[in-house]
Order: structure tokens, then sequence, then C-alpha cells
């Protein structure tokens, strides 16, 4: 499936690895990296809209869609790091050395890492629905752990993981689209068949992004925290109403990593591009008109 309107390309982004990337529109570029289970197609309502008066770019990450899936042979191959440094490349092959930058879910670790790397080239920040690598698995604790369960699944050594998820694919999959989502109608079942389609396609390295995280992720946020480095754009983050299921302070949370914070929340499932693409698009401008 594609965006409507929108063009393809593959991209080279680094030794072996290209990207599938959809662009449309003209004006001031904005990169879209989406989350997990899911591809670039999440973003099909806000990115037609935002189209209008930006050139916007919207990749399958590395590991995900129809991008390149390298074997993870360091750790590193789907950290947010290496991820981070495709989002950038993307845009560059695109004529833009500086850009806007948006991501949801696992797009949003991505985001948030080329934010701290790439501070003279990431403009303005989105965030959708996610902690901050480090935080998250520091407030994780005790039956939070439930909630979470995928997290430390996919964090265990080659190999069970891998295992366990493609005996069950379609299902486990599955779940986060169906448990994560408020408004069932907002994923239409030629959407949702899209996103499995993908996902069964691609277990070996959607795990090796959640083991990234885990460890590589966890590692250099660390050593972000311990050097005071922060966020030096202009940074907006939306984040779903949890309620009692996972009781932080996700707004006091991220203003330690961004000065210049917009934190708000919102009544919707996880996927709240799909679920309240007027939200989404609406705190995006807002975002972009910030200095």
């Amino acid at each position: 499936m594609n965006i409507p309107g929108f063009d393809y390309h593959r991209v080279p982004v680094a030794d072996d690895v290209s990207l599938n990337v959809a662009v449309g529109g003209s004006g001031t570029p904005l990169v879209l990296l989406h989350g997990f289970p899911q591809t670039h197609l999440m973003w099909r309502h806000v990115a037609a809209d935002l189209a209008a008066d930006h050139t916007v770019i919207c990749p399958d990450l590395r590991g995900y869609g129809d991008s390149d899936k390298p074997a993870d042979t360091d750790g590193e191959t789907y950290g947010k790091r290496a991820m981070a440094a495709d989002a950038v490349a993307v845009a560059r092959a695109f004529g833009h050395d500086r850009f806007a930058l948006a991501g949801h879910d696992r797009g949003a670790l991505a985001a948030f890492r080329a934010g701290l790397d790439h501070p003279g080239v990431v403009t303005h920040l989105a965030v959708l629905d996610v902690l901050p690598t480090l935080d998250m698995w520091e407030v994780m604790h005790g039956t939070l752990g439930v909630v979470g369960f995928h997290l430390y699944l996919m964090a265990q050594p080659v190999g069970l993981p891998e295992r366990m998820i493609e005996a069950c694919a379609d299902d486990f999959f599955g779940h986060f689209l169906d448990a994560w989502t408020q408004d069932p109608g907002a994923i239409p079942a030629e959407v949702r068949a899209a996103y499995l389609r993908a996902s069964r396609a691609a277990v070996p390295s959607v795990v090796a992004d959640y083991r990234a995280s885990a460890f590589a992720d966890r590692a250099h946020d660390e050593a972000d925290r311990a050097a005071g480095n922060r966020l030096r754009m202009p940074v907006t983050v939306l984040q779903r109403d949890w309620g009692d299921v996972l009781p932080y302070d996700a707004e006091a949370l991220w203003g330690a990593w961004a000065p210049d914070l917009v934190h708000r929340t919102f009544d919707a499932g996880h996927f709240v591009a799909e679920e309240r693409p007027d939200v989404v698009t609406g705190a995006l401008r807002d975002l972009l008109t910030r200095r």
C-alpha cells in the first residue's frame, strides 16, 4: 500500500542499506518516522494534510516495511543512533541539510536520538507517545512489566524470541494493534493486513530493534545524561493519558531532556496519528511556528 499522491524512492543511507521512502508536497522539510508494529503508512492522514505546505518525507525504518533488513552483527545495527543517521541521510538525499522531525513509538526514539546526535540538523522535534529509552527502563518496575512484556521478551539473547514470535507472528503483532487502539476503525482491515504482512516478514530485525533499546540505546542515553546533553530545538511531546496503568510524570521526565518543551496529553489510543490525525497535524503545525 502507498500514500496517495506521494512518490516512492529507494534511498541508500549506509553501506548495503537502502530505505523505502515516500515523499510528497513542497516547502520546508518534515521527516516522519513510524512506530511498531507499523510502516510509513501510519502517517497517511497526517502526511497528506501537511504536504499542502511542506515537503513531507516518510521512510520505512531500517528493518521495517519495504526497507532493507541487514543482519545485526554488533548490537548497534538497529540502534536508534543508526536509525537517526538514516533519517539525516534520507533528508540530505532530497537536498535538505536541516529539517523538522517527528516520530511515533520506535520512530520517536530514533527522532529523540537524532535530536541529541544532530542538533544542528534537526530544527524542530515532535515525539508521539513514548518515553526516552533510559527513562522507560527506569520507570518500568514490578507489575508495570506486564504492560511492557514485549520489551523484556525481545531483549533476550538471539534465537529464542525470534522463534517464539515467528511461531505466532500475526497473533503477536496483532495483539498490539488491537490492545493499543481505542478506535479500531482507525486502522482499516487492509491497513492492518499490510502491517501484519510487513511485520511477519521482519521478525529478526524488529527483535533486533527492541534488543538494541535494552542495551545500546540505553547506554547512549546514559552517556548523554551524564554529560548533561539536552535537546536544543523546540520540542513537542504528545502523550496518551495512561492514568493509573503507567503512573509516572511524563512531562517531568521529558522536561529533563527538553528545556523548550510543549507537553500535551490526548484522549485516544497509542496510534494517535491514525485515531486523531487532527490532533497530530495541529500540534505539528504549532511546533513549526516556534523559534
